[in-house]
Protein backbone atom coordinates (compact mmCIF):
# COMPACT_ATOMS: atom_id res chain seq x y z
CA UNK A 1 0.00 0.00 0.00
CA UNK A 2 1.41 3.58 -0.89
CA UNK A 3 2.29 5.94 2.18
CA UNK A 4 0.17 8.81 2.36
CA UNK A 5 2.44 10.77 4.50
CA UNK A 6 1.54 14.46 6.16
CA UNK A 7 4.39 16.97 6.94
CA UNK A 8 6.08 15.40 10.67
CA UNK A 9 4.82 17.57 13.66
CA UNK A 10 7.45 18.95 15.13
CA UNK A 11 7.26 20.72 18.54
CA UNK A 12 9.25 22.38 21.29
CA UNK A 13 8.39 22.18 24.72
CA UNK A 14 6.43 25.37 26.42
CA UNK A 15 9.40 26.76 28.67
CA UNK A 16 6.76 27.71 31.46
CA UNK A 17 6.12 24.39 31.70
CA UNK A 18 9.47 23.46 32.81
CA UNK A 19 8.72 23.40 36.15
CA UNK A 20 5.59 21.29 35.81
CA UNK A 21 2.85 21.25 38.22
CA UNK A 22 3.47 18.93 40.71
CA UNK A 23 7.09 20.13 41.51
CA UNK A 24 8.20 21.77 44.65
CA UNK A 25 7.28 25.66 45.01
CA UNK A 26 9.54 28.25 44.06
CA UNK A 27 10.60 31.33 46.32
CA UNK A 28 9.57 34.05 44.29
CA UNK A 29 12.55 36.22 42.67
CA UNK A 30 12.41 39.26 45.46
CA UNK A 31 12.77 42.04 42.31
CA UNK A 32 10.24 39.59 39.93
CA UNK A 33 7.68 39.66 42.99
CA UNK A 34 7.83 43.53 43.17
CA UNK A 35 7.50 43.92 39.64
CA UNK A 36 5.37 40.85 38.61
CA UNK A 37 2.03 39.63 39.08
CA UNK A 38 -0.02 37.32 39.04
CA UNK A 39 -0.75 35.29 35.40
CA UNK A 40 -4.37 36.85 35.82
CA UNK A 41 -3.02 40.24 36.84
CA UNK A 42 -0.95 39.99 33.93
CA UNK A 43 -3.47 39.03 31.51
CA UNK A 44 -5.56 41.65 32.83
CA UNK A 45 -3.25 44.14 32.40
CA UNK A 46 -2.00 43.61 28.74
CA UNK A 47 -5.99 43.75 28.13
CA UNK A 48 -6.24 47.16 28.38
CA UNK A 49 -5.54 47.36 24.65
CA UNK A 50 -8.92 45.62 24.58
CA UNK A 51 -9.40 44.15 21.22
CA UNK A 52 -12.04 40.97 19.96
CA UNK A 53 -11.22 39.32 16.45
CA UNK A 54 -13.49 36.17 15.22
CA UNK A 55 -13.10 34.99 12.13
CA UNK A 56 -14.82 32.05 10.97
CA UNK A 57 -14.28 30.32 7.35
CA UNK A 58 -14.16 27.56 4.66
CA UNK A 59 -11.99 25.92 2.07
CA UNK A 60 -12.03 23.74 -0.63
CA UNK A 61 -8.83 22.48 -1.68
CA UNK A 62 -6.99 20.41 -4.15
CA UNK A 63 -4.03 17.91 -2.75
CA UNK A 64 -1.67 15.15 -4.30
CA UNK A 65 0.67 13.22 -2.69
CA UNK A 66 3.71 12.03 -4.68
CA UNK A 67 6.02 8.98 -3.06
CA UNK A 68 9.21 9.85 -4.64
CA UNK A 69 10.96 6.91 -2.96
CA UNK A 70 10.87 4.19 -2.76
CA UNK A 71 8.09 4.06 -5.26
CA UNK A 72 6.99 6.87 -7.28
CA UNK A 73 2.74 6.59 -6.41
CA UNK A 74 0.72 9.93 -7.17
CA UNK A 75 -2.65 9.88 -4.56
CA UNK A 76 -5.00 13.47 -5.17
CA UNK A 77 -7.71 14.33 -2.66
CA UNK A 78 -9.95 17.01 -2.37
CA UNK A 79 -10.72 18.91 0.61
CA UNK A 80 -13.18 20.49 2.16
CA UNK A 81 -12.66 22.49 5.34
CA UNK A 82 -14.64 24.66 7.73
CA UNK A 83 -13.03 26.34 10.89
CA UNK A 84 -12.79 29.61 13.19
CA UNK A 85 -10.07 31.59 14.45
CA UNK A 86 -10.80 33.74 17.44
CA UNK A 87 -8.83 35.91 20.09
CA UNK A 88 -10.72 38.17 22.51
CA UNK A 89 -8.65 40.66 25.13
CA UNK A 90 -10.38 42.18 27.57
CA UNK A 91 -10.48 43.93 31.24
CA UNK A 92 -10.88 40.88 33.17
CA UNK A 93 -10.99 38.19 30.18
CA UNK A 94 -9.16 36.91 27.43
CA UNK A 95 -8.34 33.88 25.20
CA UNK A 96 -7.42 32.62 21.79
CA UNK A 97 -8.82 29.76 20.11
CA UNK A 98 -8.50 27.92 16.77
CA UNK A 99 -10.98 24.99 15.65
CA UNK A 100 -10.62 23.43 12.61
CA UNK A 101 -12.95 20.54 10.75
CA UNK A 102 -11.78 18.99 7.70
CA UNK A 103 -12.84 16.17 5.60
CA UNK A 104 -10.44 14.42 2.69
CA UNK A 105 -12.03 12.46 -0.37
CA UNK A 106 -9.75 10.07 -1.76
CA UNK A 107 -9.95 10.29 -5.63
CA UNK A 108 -7.77 6.82 -6.30
CA UNK A 109 -9.92 3.75 -5.56
CA UNK A 110 -7.16 2.43 -3.11
CA UNK A 111 -7.66 5.44 -0.98
CA UNK A 112 -9.87 6.06 1.79
CA UNK A 113 -11.72 9.34 2.85
CA UNK A 114 -11.06 10.45 6.14
CA UNK A 115 -12.12 13.03 8.55
CA UNK A 116 -11.07 15.01 11.25
CA UNK A 117 -11.15 17.87 13.58
CA UNK A 118 -7.82 19.52 15.15
CA UNK A 119 -7.35 22.73 17.46
CA UNK A 120 -6.41 24.61 20.53
CA UNK A 121 -7.82 26.70 23.17
CA UNK A 122 -6.82 28.65 26.03
CA UNK A 123 -8.81 31.28 28.18
CA UNK A 124 -9.53 32.76 31.16
CA UNK A 125 -12.43 34.66 32.89
CA UNK A 126 -12.08 37.05 35.87
CA UNK A 127 -14.28 36.13 38.86
CA UNK A 128 -12.86 38.70 41.17
CA UNK A 129 -10.30 41.03 38.96
CA UNK A 130 -6.95 40.69 39.98
CA UNK A 131 -8.04 38.19 42.66
CA UNK A 132 -9.58 35.28 41.55
CA UNK A 133 -9.72 33.71 37.61
CA UNK A 134 -10.92 30.60 36.31
CA UNK A 135 -8.83 29.67 33.24
CA UNK A 136 -9.08 26.21 30.77
CA UNK A 137 -7.94 24.97 27.88
CA UNK A 138 -8.09 22.27 24.66
CA UNK A 139 -6.17 20.45 22.21
CA UNK A 140 -7.53 18.32 19.66
CA UNK A 141 -4.23 16.98 17.21
CA UNK A 142 -3.85 13.59 15.19
CA UNK A 143 -0.65 12.32 14.50
CA UNK A 144 0.72 8.70 13.09
CA UNK A 145 1.89 6.06 15.51
CA UNK A 146 3.89 3.00 15.40
CA UNK A 147 4.15 0.16 17.80
CA UNK A 148 7.07 1.01 19.86
CA UNK A 149 4.51 4.51 20.46
CA UNK A 150 7.12 6.69 18.29
CA UNK A 151 5.20 9.43 16.40
CA UNK A 152 6.49 9.11 13.08
CA UNK A 153 4.64 10.36 10.24
CA UNK A 154 1.48 12.14 9.80
CA UNK A 155 -0.68 10.81 6.64
CA UNK A 156 -2.80 13.15 4.81
CA UNK A 157 -5.49 10.77 5.47
CA UNK A 158 -5.95 8.09 7.92
CA UNK A 159 -4.30 4.67 7.85
CA UNK A 160 -3.64 1.72 10.49
CA UNK A 161 -1.66 3.73 12.40
CA UNK A 162 -3.50 7.09 12.42
CA UNK A 163 -4.50 8.44 16.12
CA UNK A 164 -6.35 11.39 17.48
CA UNK A 165 -5.51 13.07 20.64
CA UNK A 166 -7.59 15.04 22.62
CA UNK A 167 -6.79 17.19 25.76
CA UNK A 168 -8.64 19.80 28.13
CA UNK A 169 -8.11 20.80 31.73
CA UNK A 170 -9.98 23.77 33.88
CA UNK A 171 -9.39 25.35 37.14
CA UNK A 172 -9.37 28.22 39.30
CA UNK A 173 -6.89 30.68 40.80
CA UNK A 174 -6.33 32.92 43.86
CA UNK A 175 -4.16 35.52 44.15
CA UNK A 176 -4.19 37.79 46.86
CA UNK A 177 -2.43 39.81 49.61
CA UNK A 178 -3.17 39.92 53.65
CA UNK A 179 -1.11 42.14 55.33
CA UNK A 180 2.84 41.67 54.10
CA UNK A 181 2.38 38.18 52.77
CA UNK A 182 1.28 36.87 48.87
CA UNK A 183 -0.67 34.08 49.14
CA UNK A 184 -1.31 31.90 46.04
CA UNK A 185 -3.40 28.57 45.00
CA UNK A 186 -4.88 26.98 41.97
CA UNK A 187 -6.51 23.71 41.28
CA UNK A 188 -6.67 21.85 38.10
CA UNK A 189 -9.00 18.94 36.47
CA UNK A 190 -7.73 17.37 33.21
CA UNK A 191 -8.94 14.70 31.02
CA UNK A 192 -6.48 13.11 27.87
CA UNK A 193 -7.52 10.81 25.72
CA UNK A 194 -5.62 9.11 22.76
CA UNK A 195 -8.16 7.38 19.79
CA UNK A 196 -7.47 5.20 17.26
CA UNK A 197 -9.09 2.07 15.21
CA UNK A 198 -6.87 -0.56 15.95
CA UNK A 199 -3.35 -0.54 17.92
CA UNK A 200 -2.75 -4.28 17.81
CA UNK A 201 0.71 -4.77 16.48
CA UNK A 202 1.29 -7.24 12.64
CA UNK A 203 2.69 -10.21 15.51
CA UNK A 204 -0.41 -9.64 17.62
CA UNK A 205 0.97 -7.90 20.66
CA UNK A 206 -0.45 -5.08 22.32
CA UNK A 207 1.00 -1.26 21.12
CA UNK A 208 1.12 -0.40 24.37
CA UNK A 209 -0.29 3.20 23.67
CA UNK A 210 -2.01 5.13 25.94
CA UNK A 211 -5.71 5.44 26.64
CA UNK A 212 -6.76 7.82 28.53
CA UNK A 213 -6.22 9.28 31.92
CA UNK A 214 -7.57 12.25 34.63
CA UNK A 215 -5.22 14.62 36.06
CA UNK A 216 -5.66 16.52 39.76
CA UNK A 217 -3.31 19.04 40.68
CA UNK A 218 -3.39 21.76 43.23
CA UNK A 219 -1.09 23.83 45.09
CA UNK A 220 -0.89 26.83 47.86
CA UNK A 221 1.74 29.19 48.80
CA UNK A 222 2.19 32.28 50.88
CA UNK A 223 4.97 34.43 51.29
CA UNK A 224 6.93 37.79 51.86
CA UNK A 225 9.26 39.17 49.87
CA UNK A 226 12.81 40.52 51.25
CA UNK A 227 12.48 43.91 52.63
CA UNK A 228 9.05 43.34 53.56
CA UNK A 229 9.15 42.80 56.73
CA UNK A 230 12.19 41.18 57.21
CA UNK A 231 15.37 41.43 54.94
CA UNK A 232 15.01 38.03 53.36
CA UNK A 233 11.44 36.54 51.45
CA UNK A 234 10.30 33.59 53.61
CA UNK A 235 7.42 31.07 51.61
CA UNK A 236 6.07 28.29 52.83
CA UNK A 237 3.88 26.06 50.34
CA UNK A 238 1.89 22.76 49.88
CA UNK A 239 0.99 20.81 46.84
CA UNK A 240 -0.69 17.15 45.94
CA UNK A 241 -0.69 15.55 42.16
CA UNK A 242 -2.31 12.70 41.16
CA UNK A 243 -2.77 11.34 37.75
CA UNK A 244 -4.56 8.08 37.24
CA UNK A 245 -4.40 6.33 33.59
CA UNK A 246 -6.61 4.27 32.70
CA UNK A 247 -4.25 1.29 31.22
CA UNK A 248 -3.30 -1.31 33.86
CA UNK A 249 -4.77 1.37 36.22
CA UNK A 250 -1.39 3.09 36.64
CA UNK A 251 -1.61 5.93 39.31
CA UNK A 252 0.81 8.70 40.29
CA UNK A 253 0.62 10.52 43.41
CA UNK A 254 2.95 13.17 44.45
CA UNK A 255 2.05 14.85 47.85
CA UNK A 256 4.77 18.00 49.50
CA UNK A 257 5.23 20.56 52.03
CA UNK A 258 8.19 22.73 51.76
CA UNK A 259 9.26 26.36 52.79
CA UNK A 260 11.96 28.70 50.93
CA UNK A 261 14.17 31.35 51.37
CA UNK A 262 15.48 34.27 49.62
CA UNK A 263 18.64 35.82 50.53
CA UNK A 264 19.30 39.45 47.92
CA UNK A 265 22.77 39.50 47.10
CA UNK A 266 22.60 42.73 44.61
CA UNK A 267 19.78 44.51 43.71
CA UNK A 268 19.37 42.06 40.91
CA UNK A 269 20.77 38.51 42.29
CA UNK A 270 19.65 36.48 45.32
CA UNK A 271 20.50 33.20 46.20
CA UNK A 272 17.28 31.31 47.36
CA UNK A 273 17.07 27.49 48.90
CA UNK A 274 14.34 25.24 49.87
CA UNK A 275 13.20 22.08 51.83
CA UNK A 276 10.60 19.74 53.07
CA UNK A 277 9.31 16.45 52.65
CA UNK A 278 7.87 14.63 49.78
CA UNK A 279 5.81 11.40 49.17
CA UNK A 280 5.94 10.26 45.76
CA UNK A 281 4.27 6.64 45.08
CA UNK A 282 3.80 4.94 41.09
CA UNK A 283 1.49 2.10 40.96
CA UNK A 284 -0.40 0.00 38.96
CA UNK A 285 -2.48 -3.28 37.94
CA UNK A 286 -1.57 -6.36 35.71
CA UNK A 287 -2.94 -7.26 33.26
CA UNK A 288 -5.85 -10.44 33.20
CA UNK A 289 -4.11 -13.82 31.90
CA UNK A 290 -5.61 -16.57 29.84
CA UNK A 291 -5.72 -19.87 30.69
CA UNK A 292 -1.78 -20.12 29.48
CA UNK A 293 -0.76 -17.17 31.47
CA UNK A 294 -0.81 -14.63 28.57
CA UNK A 295 -1.91 -11.31 28.76
CA UNK A 296 -5.48 -10.61 27.36
CA UNK A 297 -5.34 -7.96 24.78
CA UNK A 298 -9.08 -6.53 24.54
CA UNK A 299 -10.45 -4.77 20.85
CA UNK A 300 -9.16 -1.50 21.21
CA UNK A 301 -5.43 -3.28 21.08
CA UNK A 302 -4.26 -2.37 24.92
CA UNK A 303 -4.06 -4.90 27.79
CA UNK A 304 -7.12 -5.98 29.63
CA UNK A 305 -6.72 -4.84 33.53
CA UNK A 306 -7.10 -7.38 35.64
CA UNK A 307 -9.41 -5.44 38.60
CA UNK A 308 -8.70 -8.02 41.29
CA UNK A 309 -5.02 -7.85 40.88
CA UNK A 310 -3.68 -6.10 44.04
CA UNK A 311 -1.96 -2.57 42.91
CA UNK A 312 1.86 -3.25 42.88
CA UNK A 313 4.36 -0.36 43.49
CA UNK A 314 6.71 0.20 40.59
CA UNK A 315 8.94 3.40 42.39
CA UNK A 316 8.29 5.33 45.45
CA UNK A 317 10.75 8.16 47.25
CA UNK A 318 9.49 9.59 50.78
CA UNK A 319 11.39 11.72 52.68
CA UNK A 320 13.69 15.15 52.67
CA UNK A 321 13.89 17.08 49.44
CA UNK A 322 16.01 20.31 48.67
CA UNK A 323 17.43 22.24 46.28
CA UNK A 324 19.58 25.83 46.13
CA UNK A 325 19.61 27.80 43.34
CA UNK A 326 20.33 31.51 42.27
CA UNK A 327 17.38 34.37 40.76
CA UNK A 328 18.98 36.78 39.01
CA UNK A 329 16.48 39.62 37.04
CA UNK A 330 18.88 42.52 35.76
CA UNK A 331 15.19 44.24 34.66
CA UNK A 332 11.86 43.33 34.23
CA UNK A 333 12.07 42.19 30.75
CA UNK A 334 15.76 39.54 32.00
CA UNK A 335 15.17 36.54 34.50
CA UNK A 336 17.15 33.67 34.97
CA UNK A 337 16.18 31.22 37.40
CA UNK A 338 18.78 28.05 38.36
CA UNK A 339 18.44 25.60 40.44
CA UNK A 340 20.03 22.17 41.84
CA UNK A 341 18.59 19.95 44.72
CA UNK A 342 17.84 16.27 45.57
CA UNK A 343 14.20 15.05 44.55
CA UNK A 344 13.10 11.43 43.29
CA UNK A 345 15.96 9.71 45.53
CA UNK A 346 18.32 11.21 43.25
CA UNK A 347 19.91 14.79 42.10
CA UNK A 348 17.85 17.12 40.08
CA UNK A 349 18.21 20.15 37.84
CA UNK A 350 15.86 22.44 36.89
CA UNK A 351 15.65 26.39 36.07
CA UNK A 352 15.11 28.30 33.08
CA UNK A 353 15.86 31.93 31.62
CA UNK A 354 13.40 34.87 29.78
CA UNK A 355 14.92 37.45 27.71
CA UNK A 356 12.17 40.26 25.94
CA UNK A 357 14.63 42.60 25.28
CA UNK A 358 12.26 44.33 22.70
CA UNK A 359 8.33 44.13 22.27
CA UNK A 360 9.32 42.39 19.30
CA UNK A 361 11.71 39.86 20.40
CA UNK A 362 11.18 36.85 23.26
CA UNK A 363 14.05 34.32 24.10
CA UNK A 364 13.17 31.33 26.30
CA UNK A 365 15.25 28.55 27.48
CA UNK A 366 14.21 25.96 30.07
CA UNK A 367 14.92 22.65 31.79
CA UNK A 368 12.62 20.47 33.46
CA UNK A 369 12.36 16.89 35.87
CA UNK A 370 9.39 15.80 36.43
CA UNK A 371 7.48 12.14 36.97
CA UNK A 372 4.47 11.96 35.28
CA UNK A 373 2.37 10.32 32.34
CA UNK A 374 1.07 11.47 28.57
CA UNK A 375 -1.90 13.03 30.08
CA UNK A 376 -0.28 14.94 32.56
CA UNK A 377 2.56 16.64 30.94
CA UNK A 378 0.27 17.17 27.94
CA UNK A 379 -2.37 18.90 30.73
CA UNK A 380 0.77 21.03 32.17
CA UNK A 381 1.79 22.34 28.75
CA UNK A 382 -1.12 23.35 27.49
CA UNK A 383 -1.88 25.53 31.06
CA UNK A 384 1.32 27.07 30.33
CA UNK A 385 0.31 28.39 26.84
CA UNK A 386 -0.36 32.18 26.46
CA UNK A 387 -3.87 33.29 25.95
CA UNK A 388 -2.89 35.79 23.25
CA UNK A 389 -1.75 33.92 20.34
CA UNK A 390 -2.31 32.90 16.55
CA UNK A 391 -1.90 28.97 15.86
CA UNK A 392 0.48 27.99 13.06
CA UNK A 393 -0.72 24.99 10.58
CA UNK A 394 0.61 22.96 8.03
CA UNK A 395 0.21 24.66 4.96
CA UNK A 396 -1.09 21.62 2.91
CA UNK A 397 -2.85 19.53 5.77
CA UNK A 398 -3.85 22.22 8.08
CA UNK A 399 -2.96 20.40 10.85
CA UNK A 400 -1.59 22.01 13.77
CA UNK A 401 2.17 22.19 14.17
CA UNK A 402 2.40 22.55 17.98
CA UNK A 403 3.51 25.73 18.15
CA UNK A 404 1.88 29.51 18.44
CA UNK A 405 2.47 32.34 17.12
CA UNK A 406 3.29 35.13 20.11
CA UNK A 407 5.40 37.70 21.76
CA UNK A 408 4.35 37.12 25.11
CA UNK A 409 5.58 34.38 26.68
CA UNK A 410 6.16 30.87 25.76
CA UNK A 411 4.40 29.72 22.42
CA UNK A 412 5.07 26.13 21.96
CA UNK A 413 3.50 22.95 23.25
CA UNK A 414 6.30 20.03 23.88
CA UNK A 415 7.55 17.35 22.53
CA UNK A 416 4.61 15.13 23.90
CA UNK A 417 3.41 14.04 20.59
CA UNK A 418 6.43 12.39 19.69
CA UNK A 419 5.81 9.16 21.92
CA UNK A 420 2.45 8.26 23.52
CA UNK A 421 3.98 5.19 25.35
CA UNK A 422 1.16 4.33 28.21
CA UNK A 423 3.50 3.64 31.09
CA UNK A 424 4.30 6.59 33.06
CA UNK A 425 7.91 8.07 33.10
CA UNK A 426 10.17 10.36 34.40
CA UNK A 427 10.90 13.32 32.20
CA UNK A 428 14.29 15.39 31.34
CA UNK A 429 15.07 17.84 29.21
CA UNK A 430 15.90 21.04 27.91
CA UNK A 431 14.12 22.91 25.81
CA UNK A 432 14.53 26.75 24.12
CA UNK A 433 12.62 28.75 21.42
CA UNK A 434 12.73 32.66 19.91
CA UNK A 435 10.70 34.39 18.00
CA UNK A 436 11.25 37.72 16.42
CA UNK A 437 9.12 40.37 14.83
CA UNK A 438 10.87 41.56 11.49
CA UNK A 439 9.28 44.39 10.19
CA UNK A 440 5.78 43.14 9.20
CA UNK A 441 7.45 39.48 9.09
CA UNK A 442 7.13 36.76 12.16
CA UNK A 443 10.13 35.01 12.89
CA UNK A 444 10.57 32.11 15.21
CA UNK A 445 13.20 29.11 16.06
CA UNK A 446 12.53 26.28 18.60
CA UNK A 447 14.96 23.28 19.36
CA UNK A 448 14.68 21.10 22.24
CA UNK A 449 16.06 17.31 23.92
CA UNK A 450 13.57 14.94 25.42
CA UNK A 451 14.83 12.15 27.92
CA UNK A 452 12.06 10.15 29.24
CA UNK A 453 12.96 6.69 31.33
CA UNK A 454 9.72 4.80 32.27
CA UNK A 455 8.31 3.17 35.09
CA UNK A 456 7.23 -0.43 35.52
CA UNK A 457 5.84 -2.36 37.92
CA UNK A 458 7.75 -5.87 38.88
CA UNK A 459 6.22 -8.94 38.52
CA UNK A 460 3.36 -7.28 35.80
CA UNK A 461 3.44 -6.62 31.75
CA UNK A 462 5.05 -3.26 32.31
CA UNK A 463 7.53 -4.40 33.87
CA UNK A 464 9.07 -5.17 30.03
CA UNK A 465 9.15 -1.67 30.04
CA UNK A 466 10.88 -0.58 33.42
CA UNK A 467 14.44 0.77 32.81
CA UNK A 468 13.70 1.79 28.81
CA UNK A 469 14.64 5.21 27.64
CA UNK A 470 13.41 6.78 24.63
CA UNK A 471 15.51 10.29 23.72
CA UNK A 472 14.51 12.54 21.11
CA UNK A 473 16.12 15.49 19.93
CA UNK A 474 13.63 18.70 17.60
CA UNK A 475 14.21 21.44 15.86
CA UNK A 476 12.19 23.65 13.75
CA UNK A 477 12.13 27.40 12.31
CA UNK A 478 9.06 29.49 10.68
CA UNK A 479 9.16 32.77 8.45
CA UNK A 480 6.02 34.03 7.60
CA UNK A 481 4.05 37.73 6.65
CA UNK A 482 2.38 39.54 4.56
CA UNK A 483 3.22 40.23 0.40
CA UNK A 484 1.64 43.61 -0.67
CA UNK A 485 -1.33 44.49 -0.04
CA UNK A 486 -3.16 40.91 -0.68
CA UNK A 487 -0.14 38.50 0.05
CA UNK A 488 1.11 36.53 2.90
CA UNK A 489 3.53 33.63 2.89
CA UNK A 490 4.95 31.43 4.84
CA UNK A 491 8.03 28.69 5.07
CA UNK A 492 8.81 26.29 7.74
CA UNK A 493 11.56 23.61 7.60
CA UNK A 494 11.98 20.96 10.83
CA UNK A 495 13.88 18.28 11.67
CA UNK A 496 14.05 15.26 14.40
CA UNK A 497 15.52 12.20 15.60
CA UNK A 498 14.30 9.84 17.82
CA UNK A 499 15.98 6.75 19.74
CA UNK A 500 13.79 4.05 21.29
CA UNK A 501 15.10 2.55 24.03
CA UNK A 502 12.82 -0.93 22.97
CA UNK A 503 15.69 -3.78 21.72
CA UNK A 504 15.51 -4.19 18.28
CA UNK A 505 14.32 -0.96 16.77
CA UNK A 506 15.84 1.74 15.19
CA UNK A 507 16.15 5.24 15.64
CA UNK A 508 14.02 7.22 13.20
CA UNK A 509 14.70 10.18 11.77
CA UNK A 510 12.86 12.97 10.00
CA UNK A 511 13.88 16.00 8.37
CA UNK A 512 11.31 18.36 5.60
CA UNK A 513 10.21 21.44 5.03
CA UNK A 514 6.78 23.74 3.44
CA UNK A 515 6.00 26.67 1.86
CA UNK A 516 2.58 28.42 0.94
CA UNK A 517 1.23 31.72 -0.66
CA UNK A 518 -2.03 33.06 -0.47
CA UNK A 519 -3.39 36.06 -2.58
CA UNK A 520 -7.10 37.96 -2.08
CA UNK A 521 -8.70 37.36 -5.03
CA UNK A 522 -12.08 39.41 -4.16
CA UNK A 523 -12.83 40.67 -1.47
CA UNK A 524 -12.95 37.94 1.10
CA UNK A 525 -12.40 34.69 -1.03
CA UNK A 526 -8.65 34.11 -1.26
CA UNK A 527 -6.18 31.49 -3.81
CA UNK A 528 -4.24 29.31 -1.94
CA UNK A 529 -0.82 27.46 -2.73
CA UNK A 530 1.41 25.30 -1.16
CA UNK A 531 4.15 22.87 -1.25
CA UNK A 532 5.96 20.08 1.53
CA UNK A 533 8.79 17.77 0.60
CA UNK A 534 9.73 15.18 3.97
CA UNK A 535 12.32 12.37 4.43
CA UNK A 536 11.67 9.75 7.00
CA UNK A 537 14.68 7.55 7.66
CA UNK A 538 13.12 4.61 10.15
CA UNK A 539 13.05 0.72 10.77
CA UNK A 540 8.88 1.14 9.60
CA UNK A 541 10.24 1.46 5.92
CA UNK A 542 12.27 -0.94 4.14
CA UNK A 543 13.81 1.91 2.25
CA UNK A 544 14.00 5.43 3.14
CA UNK A 545 10.87 7.38 2.61
CA UNK A 546 10.96 10.73 1.02
CA UNK A 547 7.23 12.07 -0.06
CA UNK A 548 6.29 15.42 -1.90
CA UNK A 549 2.81 17.01 -1.64
CA UNK A 550 1.31 19.97 -3.21
CA UNK A 551 -2.45 22.15 -2.46
CA UNK A 552 -4.17 24.72 -5.03
CA UNK A 553 -6.84 25.51 -3.18
CA UNK A 554 -9.94 28.78 -2.55
CA UNK A 555 -10.93 30.22 1.04
CA UNK A 556 -13.33 32.18 2.14
CA UNK A 557 -13.35 34.46 5.36
CA UNK A 558 -16.61 35.50 6.67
Amino acid sequence: MAYRPRTRRLVAVALSAALVQGAPLQAQSYQGAEAGESEAGAESASASRGRTSIDPYIEANTIASWQISPGNDVLTYTQLAAGVDASIVGRNNGGSVSLRYERNFAHQSDGADSDSITGVARGYASIVPRVLTVEAGALASSTRVDAQGRSVFNPTVDDDLSTQTYSVYAGPNLQTRAGDVDVSANYRIGYTRVDGPDFVTPAGTSADLFDESVTHSATVRAGTRPGQPLPVGLAVGAGYYQEDVSNLDQRVRDAYVRGDVTVPITPTLAVVGGAGVEDVEVSSRDALRDADGNPVIGSNGRFVTDEASPRIIAFEASGLIWDVGVVWTPSSRTQLEARFGHRYDSETFYGNFSWRPSSRSNLQIGVYDSIQGFGGRLNNSLAALPTDFTVTRDPVTGELTGCVNTLDGSGCLDGLLGSVRSSVFRGRGVVASYTRQIGRMTAGVGAGYDRRKFIGAPGTVLALADGLVDESYYLTAGLSGPVGPRGNFSVNTYASWFDSGTAGTDDVRVIGGSASYSEQVFRNLSARAAVAISMLDSDIVADDLTTASALLGLRYDF
